[in-house]
């Protein structure tokens, strides 16, 4: 059963909603997304004990997060959300900061470039260069984990295709939050479920559209990797929630990596909404699947 807490952030999110109508499409829709993600990064605050450190990986910017007692030889390269047009290191900094905790390791955020200005495969290239700077830095592939959530999430599931399609060195291991991994929107639930969502509204595809580019295919296997050929990854653990658009996305991505003779574990989690995981010092759901997350790293990092 959700919790009270849960309940109250539903109804806080959706009032807020009623308030400030959905993003309309249009040229400069993405203007809107990217101001309230930095908006809600200037109010990100994480705890004294956790720290900091600016850095370049690969060229590409972003900062470690690293709480106490994580370990100096693990890594995992995390892939922030945002529709490929907002979010930054800065805005998931108490997520970030929550798995460093959770799974003892030390976290490299990148701040890759955005669309419209940078389309694919801008985003797609820095995640791959910071994970080539991660090898270089000594950490061995069995030492790495990639994450992500929504468009972090999706981000990630192309990183592994992509590695994999090259003969290069895998992660150990990877999580997505809610990903979208379909930028064509042909889940069923973009539209049975959007009622129900109160985090993503309006044409998704028309978001979709400035990662995509005018003259590329959403349904490009590294723009939309549920449309990729899923064999040969490393164990992946997705979570989703039952109350979001994005939730087919996700459920279609562990079923085509399962049928590829691929280790996906799916936590759906009832009455969730889209990366409700980013809620930790409210919803003790997203405290549990954090935990969850960490338990998974440590299993699988050597």
């Amino acid at each position: 059963m959700a919790s009270l807490q849960s309940h109250l952030l539903y109804q806080m999110i959706k009032l807020w909603r009623r308030r400030h109508p959905g993003l309309r499409p249009g040229p400069d829709s993405y203007r809107g997304v990217r101001r309230l993600l930095e908006s809600s990064a200037a109010r990100v605050r994480v705890p004294p004990d956790i720290h900091v450190e600016p850095t370049r990986a690969g060229g590409v910017p972003g900062e470690w997060v690293t709480a106490p007692g994580a370990r100096a030889d693990r890594a995992l390269l995390y892939l922030h959300g945002g529709g490929y047009v907002a979010g930054s290191p800065a805005s998931h900094r108490a997520l970030t900061a929550a798995i460093s905790r959770a799974a003892r390791i030390r976290v490299l955020a990148i701040d890759y470039r955005l669309a419209p200005e940078h389309p694919f495969p801008a985003a797609l290239d820095d995640a791959d260069a910071a994970d080539a700077w991660l090898l270089g830095q000594g950490f061995s592939a069995r030492s790495i984990a990639v994450g992500g959530d929504s468009a972090g999430g999706g981000l990630t599931a192309a990183l592994l295709v992509r590695l994999r399609d090259e003969g290069r060195p895998l992660p150990a291991a990877a999580f997505m939050f809610s990903p979208w991994t379909d930028l064509a929107g042909t889940g069923e639930s973009a539209r049975t479920r959007a009622k129900l969502d109160p985090m993503l509204v309006g044409d998704l595809a028309h978001f979709g559209s400035f990662y995509v580019g005018p003259e590329g295919d959403p349904k490009h296997p590294l723009i939309s990797p549920i449309h990729a050929e899923l064999h040969g990854l490393p164990p992946l653990l997705i979570q989703v929630g039952t109350h979001e658009v994005l939730h087919d996305d996700a459920v279609r991505l562990a079923e085509r990596v399962r049928a590829g003779r691929g280790r996906a574990e799916l936590d759906v989690w009832d009455g969730m909404i889209h990366v409700f995981q980013a809620f930790p010092s409210f919803l003790p759901e997203a405290r549990r699947a954090i935990a969850r997350i960490g338990e998974f790293l440590r299993a699988e990092l050597r």
